[in-house]
């Protein structure tokens, strides 16, 4: 469950990080980019601990809302899956190299 949060909050940071102020990119970049804890994101920013983690929680809630609002990360994994999904199709036929060659343009898209 905890890898799950890690890896949904990192795919929404990198979609929405442009909407967030500096202070809340570094401190998510810092805790969930560079894996640093609480405590030394607070003794570098010369904060408290408490006030690391009250930023961290409301910036988490900001992505989800962002995503909510905009679904920006829920088209990219659906995209994704019909990419896959076609490009499998694809493989297992004898189907001509230039529609391979647009399944592969498609996929370095994202």
């Amino acid at each position: 469950m905890v890898l799950e949060k890690t890896t949904r909050i990192n795919n929404l940071f990198d979609f929405y990080d442009r909407l967030l102020t500096a202070k809340q990119r570094k401190y998510m970049e810092m805790y969930y980019v560079e894996d640093y804890s609480l405590g030394e994101i607070a003794q570098l920013s010369k904060v408290s601990r408490q006030a690391v983690y009250d930023n961290i929680k409301r910036t988490e809630q900001i992505l989800e809302m962002y995503e909510e609002k905009l679904h920006l990360y829920e088209k990219f994994e659906k995209r994704t899956e019909l990419l896959a999904k076609l490009s499998d199709r694809i493989m297992t036929t004898d189907t001509d190299s230039y529609l391979s060659a647009l399944i592969n343009e498609l996929k370095e898209l994202d």
